[in-house]
């Protein structure tokens, strides 16, 4: 049976219609992917991502413990600030992306993607020579994403003090909507301003009315994973399992701008410095398809050769055109490059476009 968040009943009764998704049954629209896109580019939607996982490293180790395991590097992170980065295995392909944020001098929490969670876990304690304590307090934590033009000033509202001071990719610890113990950090996967808030998950019932009240003057929209995707997908954002994977090092994906070679000892460094100093073979491209839409394992073509695959594909709302995310060889990955994609046995034009493709306008 799939796992439940805690805001389960909440999208029952909204009359979401609700998927598995990784193991979790989750809302996948509540009144269409369409209408939800839109309004969270306009207005502001709340997202329940309780889904993901939470992992704490503690100790005068943990800091040493987190670098050893991840791309970025943490020894560079200040009190409440959090970093993007990625976990790779031996052969640099990438564990999972994750989100780390620093609560302390020997206290940092890791936020890692929901069909990872047992993995991410059981990677990271069996990759800790440190001997950092290391708790999955997943089930201690829910999570919600208020993304949009208006959920900064919401935030503000719940929070009862300023969150436009709160920088990106930083965070505010305290009482949210009156509950102690909240986390809200100004991070997102829509490319819209906005907050995550991590809470207890025993507050989810009163954080849940709160927001919802208090966001009916600013035309709060709970969003399914369907608008979720077409959101992140408008920013080129990775989906794990889609666009990256264990056998996709983050030079290909596009993400050497959290992959810090110069760091030192970290797994995965040694054969990432060799994919760099060879030249790495291919490149994770925006594309702009005609006509049909692209879906993942579509075949990218050039001059009639399978050259790459789609891993990512939309029809994009915001733009009005087909989108789509592929792997293609290096020589190939330059911004105006003619591709085909083979869309169930019919051929697409495409072209390599500057990414993101959506950009917003405030």
């Amino acid at each position: 049976m799939p796992r439940r968040t805690p805001f389960h009943e909440y999208h029952r009764d909204a009359g979401a219609r609700l998927i598995d998704f990784g193991g979790w049954e989750m809302p996948v629209q509540y009144q269409g992917i369409l209408a939800e896109h839109a309004a969270t580019r306009e207005a502001v939607g709340c997202f329940d991502v309780s889904h993901m996982g939470e992992v704490r490293f503690r100790g005068p180790q943990a800091m040493a413990a987190v670098n050893h395991l991840v791309t970025n590097d943490v020894s560079k992170l200040a009190l409440d600030q959090a970093m993007y980065t990625a976990m790779c295995n031996e052969r640099g392909g990438i564990v999972d992306d994750l989100i780390v944020y620093k609560l302390g001098e020997e206290d940092l929490l890791i936020c890692v993607n929901a069909a990872n969670r047992e993995k991410d876990y059981a990677w990271m304690l069996a990759h800790n020579p440190f001997g950092a304590e290391i708790t999955n307090e997943s089930e201690q934590w829910a999570q919600l994403a208020i993304q949009g033009r208006h959920a900064i000033a919401l935030g503000e509202a719940l929070l009862g003090r300023p969150l436009a001071e709160v920088k990106n990719y930083w965070f505010t610890r305290g009482a949210f909507a009156g509950v102690e113990g909240c986390i809200v950090a100004r991070t997102g996967y829509t490319g819209e301003d906005g907050f995550e808030v991590f809470l207890p998950a025993g507050a989810a019932d009163i954080i849940w009315t709160a927001l919802h009240t208090e966001g009916a003057r600013f035309g709060l929209t709970d969003i399914g994973l369907g608008a979720r995707d077409t959101l992140r997908l408008e920013m080129k954002y990775c989906l794990y399992g889609n666009d990256i994977t264990d056998d996709t090092t983050p030079l290909e994906a596009g993400l050497a701008w959290v992959t810090k070679l110069e760091k030192g000892e970290f797994i995965g460094r040694d054969p990432l410095v060799a994919q760099k100093a060879a030249g790495v073979p291919r490149r994770l491209v925006g594309l702009e398809v005609q006509d049909r839409i692209a879906r993942q394992h579509s075949a990218v073509l050039h001059e009639g050769q399978v050259v790459g695959e789609v891993t990512s594909g939309t029809r994009s709302p915001s733009l009005q055109k087909n989108i789509a995310i592929a792997y293609v060889p290096a020589a190939l990955s330059k911004v105006g490059t003619r591709l085909e994609v083979d869309i169930r046995g019919k051929s697409a034009s495409a072209e390599v476009v500057k990414t993101p493709f959506y950009t917003r306008n405030y």
